[in-house]
């Protein structure tokens, strides 16, 4: 069982930045991929971005792209969500999940091990 726990929301205005955090608490960590997933109010649950075990794949969805950034220290079992340029729709609950095997990382159900959520709210 892998325990994650996110951190790093909160209040920003439009055009600022955030570093979301996901901690884990297994030692193996460097052997899971990471995801980031968010969702707003009355949606769906929406990927954002994945990095695989080793760091060296990267997977964005559209709406990051060239705004955030996923990155891994695994001597911290932890991985990095560097937002910026923050936008309005962007406000969101931000989740991490890990899972040993991945084939597609947009998936949210190729996740095993879910975080609670960290609130992001970007005021315009």
């Amino acid at each position: 069982q892998v325990h994650v726990v996110e951190s790093g929301g909160g209040l920003v205005q439009a055009g600022g930045s955030l570093r979301l955090s996901c901690a884990a608490s297994e030692r193996a960590f460097s052997s899971y991929a990471v995801g980031w997933f968010r969702q707003a109010p009355g949606k769906e649950r929406d990927f954002v971005a994945a990095i695989s075990g080793s760091g060296r794949s990267t997977y964005y969805a559209d709406s990051g792209k060239g705004r955030f950034t996923i990155t891994r220290d695994n001597s911290r079992n932890t991985v990095y969500l560097q937002m910026n340029n923050l936008e309005p729709e962007d406000t969101a609950v931000y989740y991490c999940a890990a899972t040993l095997r991945i084939r597609d990382p947009n998936d949210q159900y190729e996740y095993d091990y879910w975080g609670q959520g960290t609130q992001v709210t970007v005021s315009s």
